[in-house]
């Protein structure tokens, strides 16, 4: 399970208004190999439909997709959205991560 905080669903409802391309898509996350730790985090809007792999997780009425694969990485993750002096962005809080690099885009397990 991918958990998504307020501050996170506030912040993909905001970009979602701001392109009428992604107003009623899901968004993806998965792990890519990379990155200084070994895996990254990518995110993105998809308008296709699910795979039959994929794993759907919903929080006011903002959809999350990952595949199989990755939820094998981030199962427990919650994904919530900084807006700090250290830096805008979205954060993954992932508890299967044994290392992770200095910005916090990339991890091991």
């Amino acid at each position: 399970m991918i958990k998504i905080t307020d501050k996170a669903v506030r912040e993909i409802k905001r970009l979602q208004s701001r392109d009428a391309s992604s107003a009623d898509a899901a968004i993806r996350v998965m792990v890519t190999g990379g990155g200084c730790s070994g895996m990254s985090y990518k995110l993105g809007f998809e308008a296709a439909a699910p795979g039959p792999n994929d794993k759907i997780f919903e929080k006011d009425g903002v959809k999350v997709l990952v595949d199989t694969k990755s939820l094998l990485y981030l199962s427990g993750t919650e994904l919530d959205f900084s807006d700090g002096l250290a830096g805008t962005g979205f954060v993954f809080s992932n508890p299967n991560a044994k290392r992770t690099c200095g910005c916090g885009s990339s991890f091991s397990v």
